[in-house]
């Protein structure tokens, strides 16, 4: 995968000599094309490099999607320094103290963040503020125009970013990746139809895994991004049509926001030649309405920010495995394994472990979690845990069954949540529904269930547990439904059942 190695910032150089007048960024009627983002990464990379930021250094970012942002994020790249993009919905005592984790050169946020942080703590380093004036703001920072940076060889093996977990298992870590890593997210786009004339459409904000991914992957290709600050239903709807989106990147939560969403109907999505999907899963019944609805092709991407073994489904061409996240890219190795981590036959479950080009380098400052993270198989070759249990069929598609700490065991039987949450979705009046396991003392664990109702609908919790249990086997049987408004999710749309775990009652 290294021998056509090329680093976005090369890539990005490249376009912007070819051409300069394309448009790489829109943001809210503002737009600038490749030859200006090409020249607002040097101005950045040589205002770094003045401040004494060396190859190898990392610096934070922590602000609202901007097209500064994305300048800021590539500039650092051009200097040879890491990025870490910080999520700024975690809090400003999180977000604090992932700064300190990252021991940072440099700090980039907005005046938002700003103001939450010195209710906290202040950053050892002085804060730029992106989206203001004055000495502090980046305008009065950024060297002159036309500046040109010292050139730096970026190496395959460089920090490309450190990218904080969602926290969906408790303490964030910080997940350290190399520019090889983000190379195949461009392998990746070239296979799926981006290039000069694609037009995608990002929501999700630029500190998630899976939109740097996308974002590398278009710039990469020379195509243009549009980036949306904050994804609403009606909003996303009227910019696909105005800018002619040919590609876009949602978690699976918006599909159904948007499918639900009146306008979806009457808006010209004719456009669109690929969406995709990733982050969390994604349910039968939803790929087939979006099959169904929304013109273009459907590809669900299943794999981790830690990278491994990443699987591909191309929902428009195997219509009979939509209950499955597709099969290994090639060069990609998926194996499952037991508790004992002996490696399992084909159609067996057990936890799922990858190994490819695309793998994180570690945990940043934590040795002893990515030990912990790692399985080598028999020639010692590296892969990572992915936490997930689930098993591939005689096709070579993998099958989900459910995340390892995620699997209820009751009365010694093996419950798997998303069994019992596809039992409460097929109910008419159930929109989302979450399934987890609480003490018992006598089975040890039992499963309960939080559910939200769709729109205009009044059900009763029992009588939903009733019919529920109706239709599971003995040995799944729902303890209690809770009715709840709405699903705590992070940003890529997983579902946060530690909350829901900690505030049932």
């Amino acid at each position: 995968m290294t021998g056509n190695f090329a680093s976005i910032p090369t890539l990005v150089r490249a376009h912007a000599k070819s051409r300069p007048d394309q448009a790489a960024l829109i943001q809210d009627g503002q737009t600038i094309n490749y030859s200006q983002l090409d020249a607002m990464a040097d101005r950045v990379a040589a205002a770094l490099q003045r401040d004494g930021v060396k190859p190898g250094d990392l610096i934070a970012i922590c602000a609202a999607t901007s097209i500064d942002y994305v300048g800021i994020f590539l500039g650092a790249l051009r200097a040879g320094a890491g990025v870490a993009p910080l999520p700024e919905s975690f809090g400003p005592r999180s977000v604090a103290a992932m700064i300190a984790d990252a021991r940072v050169s440099k700090v980039f946020l907005d005046r938002a963040m700003a103001d939450a942080l010195t209710e906290v703590a202040q950053p050892a380093v002085a804060p730029l503020l992106i989206d203001e004036e004055g000495p502090a703001g980046l305008k009065a920072w950024i060297a002159e125009a036309a500046a040109v940076p010292a050139a730096v060889d970026i190496q395959p093996d460089w920090l490309f970013n450190v990218i904080y977990s969602s926290g969906t298992t408790g303490n964030p870590k910080g997940i350290v990746q190399s520019h090889v890593f983000r190379w195949s997210n461009v392998q990746r786009a070239a296979r799926h139809g981006y290039g000069p004339t694609s037009v995608t459409l990002l929501s999700t904000p630029l500190y998630s895994n899976t939109t740097l991914a996308t974002l590398v992957g278009a710039l990469g290709m020379g195509g243009t991004t549009v980036l949306m600050g904050r994804f609403n239903t009606e909003d996303y709807l009227a910019l696909a049509q105005r800018c002619g989106a040919t590609h876009t990147m949602l978690v699976p939560v918006q599909y159904q926001r948007l499918l639900a969403s009146e306008s979806f109907d009457r808006t010209d999505l004719s456009s669109f030649e690929m969406k995709f999907s990733t982050g969390a899963p994604f349910p039968k019944e939803l790929k087939e309405q979006v099959l169904q609805r929304w013109p273009g092709g459907l590809v669900e991407i299943y794999g981790m920010t830690e990278g491994g073994a990443t699987c591909v489904l191309e929902a428009h061409k195997f219509a009979n495995k939509l209950h499955t996240v597709g099969t290994p890219l090639p060069g990609h190795d998926l194996r499952v394994i037991d508790a004992a981590d002996c490696e399992l036959a084909a159609g067996e479950p057990g936890e799922i472990v990858g190994h490819s080009p695309a793998i994180m380098t570690g945990y940043l400052n934590q040795p002893a979690k990515t030990r912990d993270a790692e399985w080598h198989d028999a020639n010692g070759r590296r892969f990572i845990r992915t936490g997930d249990i689930g098993r591939i069929d005689s096709d070579g598609f993998v099958m989900l069954l459910d995340r390892k700490k995620d699997l209820i065991i009751s009365g010694g039987f093996n419950i798997y949540p998303s069994d019992l949450e596809a039992v409460l979705r097929d109910h008419a009046d159930v929109d989302e529904a979450a399934v987890f396991g609480v003490p018992s003392s006598r089975w040890g664990e039992t499963p309960v269930a939080c559910v939200v109702l769709k729109a205009c609908v009044m059900a009763d919790a029992a009588a939903l547990t009733l019919w529920a249990n109706e239709r599971l086997g003995k040995m799944q049987g729902i303890s209690a439904v809770k009715i709840v408004a709405s699903l705590p999710r992070n940003a890529a749309g997983k579902v946060l059942k530690r909350e829901l775990r900690d505030a049932f009652v």
